[in-house]
C-alpha cells in the first residue's frame, strides 16, 4: 500500500475514533428524547456499505444506479442524487476517483 494511502487510512481511523468518542459523550449528556437520531446512524451505515463495496471490488467502475442495485438500495431519482452527492464527497476525501462522468472507482 503506498505511503499516502497508509497515512490517509491512519488519519481516517483516528478521526473515526474521535467521532465515536464524541458521540458517546453527547449521548451521555443529551436528554433521552434527543439521543442520536436513527437517520444519522443509517447515513453512516450507507457510507460504510459504499466504501466496503469499493474495497471489495477495487478495480471495478460503478455507475450510481449500478451501485444502488448492487447494494439493494432504492433506484428512484432522489435516492440516486443523494448517493451521487455521497460519492462526490468520497472523491473529494481521496477515497474514490472519478474516471469518467458518472463513474466511480476506488482510488489506486
Amino acid at each position: 500500500m503506498p505511503v499516502r494511502l497508509t497515512t490517509d487510512l491512519a488519519e481516517t481511523e483516528a478521526r473515526l475514533a474521535d467521532l465515536a468518542a464524541t458521540r458517546k459523550v453527547i449521548d451521555g449528556i443529551a436528554p433521552p428524547d434527543q439521543a442520536t437520531a436513527p437517520a444519522e446512524t443509517a447515513t453512516a451505515t450507507v457510507y460504510q456499505r459504499i466504501v466496503t463495496t469499493f474495497n471489495e471490488h477495487p478495480g471495478k467502475v460503478f455507475r450510481v444506479r449500478d451501485l444502488h442495485e448492487h447494494l439493494g438500495l432504492p433506484t428512484d431519482d432522489p435516492s440516486i442524487n443523494v448517493t451521487r452527492s455521497r460519492l462526490g464527497r468520497l472523491v473529494r476525501q481521496g477515497l474514490l476517483e472519478q474516471p469518467g462522468r458518472g463513474r466511480y472507482q476506488k482510488r489506486t
